[in-house]
């Protein structure tokens, strides 16, 4: 039932990073100075770990819905269902702590120094 949960969850996430993403990326016709400033604020720690949040809501979404998918159209995907779920969160789980370096590393270098 989380995996429903989160997937749902995740989706809406995303949906809203869309939406977002658009908008901004519209400003640019609007204010190429509005759009330059907004930018400028994307660059900043907390931005960065939003952005680690946003992969890990994408990356999870993705492979969860793989495992949805499985479910729905392998005649045995039912019965191994929560062995699916499992294998889904432990490659989530190493695929984020992968991620930490590429996503975060900006930030970290910003917020400590090279």
């Amino acid at each position: 039932m989380w995996s429903w949960v989160a997937h749902r969850v995740t989706g809406v996430l995303i949906f809203f990073f869309l939406f977002v993403h658009v908008l901004d990326t519209a400003l640019v016709r609007v204010s190429p100075e509005a759009y330059d400033k907004v930018v400028a604020t994307y660059k900043t720690p907390i931005v960065a770990l939003l952005e680690y949040g946003l992969v890990a809501a994408i990356l999870f979404h993705a492979l969860n819905g793989l495992r949805v998918i499985a479910v729905d159209f392998w005649i045995k995907g039912a019965r191994y269902q929560k062995q699916m779920l499992w294998t889904v969160v432990v490659l989530w789980v190493v695929l984020m702590l992968g991620a930490i370096y590429p996503v975060l590393g900006h930030a970290a270098r910003e917020l400590f120094g090279s």
